[in-house]
Order: structure tokens, then sequence, then C-alpha cells
């Protein structure tokens, strides 16, 4: 990998969309479905979902800047997911399925404030994502990496997560990896 490599950890709703969606991207060099900003250490997919540790459901995006911009990235967090609803994307509902941008930088942080703030403006209700520097992140377990690619034809790939990649690579065609 370069050295010019950076990296992004993203919630918004089930890890398994995101990955998909990321994965597709030009310029992403890694994807890998996680847990994050909780306060358990090394917790299990069981624990994350009981809502008792504090975590997210998060992707961490490896990408090169030189190749995709992080302002692109997050206009792709914010067209796939709905940052007004908290705690919950469609029928996924708790706090693991938050909407959050956990920062590895403060260069990061500034803009993800600014493109927040201009996001604003598409979205009828108030954006609820949360940013905090990223902390306690724990990779998740082997069966959940790639899920989507492994898995297309389950229940929730092909009702939830593929028409979410339908979606992102109808509006989002510039961003494709080849």
């Amino acid at each position: 990998m370069s050295d010019n490599v950076q990296t992004i950890t993203l919630a918004g709703g089930c890890f398994w969309c995101l990955e998909a969606v990321f994965q597709r991207i030009r310029g992403v060099v890694a994807v890998e479905s996680g847990y994050s900003n909780g306060h358990t250490p090394d917790p299990q997919y069981e624990q994350v979902c009981s809502g008792n540790t504090g975590h997210a459901e998060v992707v961490r995006v490896q990408f090169d800047p030189r190749e995709v911009s992080l302002e692109d990235l997050l206009a792709v967090f914010f067209a796939v997911h709905d940052p007004t609803t908290l705690n919950r994307q469609g029928q996924d509902v708790g706090t693991q399925y938050r909407s959050g941008i956990y920062t590895h930088s403060a260069d990061q942080t500034e803009v993800v404030k600014r493109v927040m703030a201009e996001a604003q403006g598409a979205w009828p209700n108030p954006i609820v994502t949360e940013l905090q520097p990223v902390s306690g992140y724990v990779k998740a377990e082997a069966y959940h990496q790639r899920y989507f690619e492994n898995h297309p034809e389950a229940g929730y790939c092909a009702f939830v997560v593929a028409p979410k990649v339908e979606r992102f690579q109808r509006a989002f065609r510039r961003l494709l990896s080849a």
C-alpha cells in the first residue's frame, strides 16, 4: 500500500451495505467491516447487537486521495444512508446502526464539518450523524467481511444491500472502479 493512503471510519446502518458500496469506488484500496466508538474492549457481534457495548457497526475505508477525495467519499456516504434518523436505518434499529463519521486526523475533522454543513441543505430534517475521533475500533468477525460479495442471494443482501448498491452505481458513475 502507498504511503499516501488515508483512512476514514464510517457508520451508516448495517456495515454490509456500506462495505458493498465503498468497495466499488475508484481509489478505495481496502474496506473492512468492524465495530467502533464503544466502551467494551474487543466486542463480538452478538454483544454489539445487544446495544450494550456502545459500538457502531462501521466500515474502515482506506483510500488514495490522489484518486478519490474525502469529499467524494462523504458525498457517497450521505447519499447511501439517511443521516437524519437517530439510531436507525430502515428496519435496522439500535445504537449500533447510528450514523457516524470517525476521523483519523484533525484535518479530516475539518473537512467533515464543512461537508456535513453543506449536506444539511439536501435534507429536510437535521442531520444527526455523530462526528468523533475514531476510538476502540475492532475488526468484525471474518464471516462479515465482503458479506454481500459472498452472499448476494441471501435475503438481506437481495432486498436491502443490492438496491442500495444499484442506486449508488447509477448516481456515482464517475467514481466507479474499473
